[in-house]
């Protein structure tokens, strides 16, 4: 399928993207690691845990999507 080849080709140039300059991903994740912090911080563990788990579903309906 077509599709797929295409999705193997952009994970392959994202991967190829993080490993040359990994400061990139890093400040694409920072917004998401400061709230996780925050939430840890203000609220405590156990928010932070379901803000992660919150994370996760989101991530996993965003990729069932495409």
């Amino acid at each position: 399928m077509p599709g797929k080849d295409l999705n193997r080709i952009k994970a392959q140039s994202a991967l190829a993207t993080v490993k040359e300059n990994p400061v990139i991903a890093a400040i694409a994740a920072a917004p998401f690691v400061a709230a996780l912090v925050a939430v840890w911080l203000l609220v405590g563990g156990f928010a932070a845990f379901l803000l992660l788990v919150v994370y996760g579903i989101v991530a996993v309906v965003v990729v069932k999507r495409r």
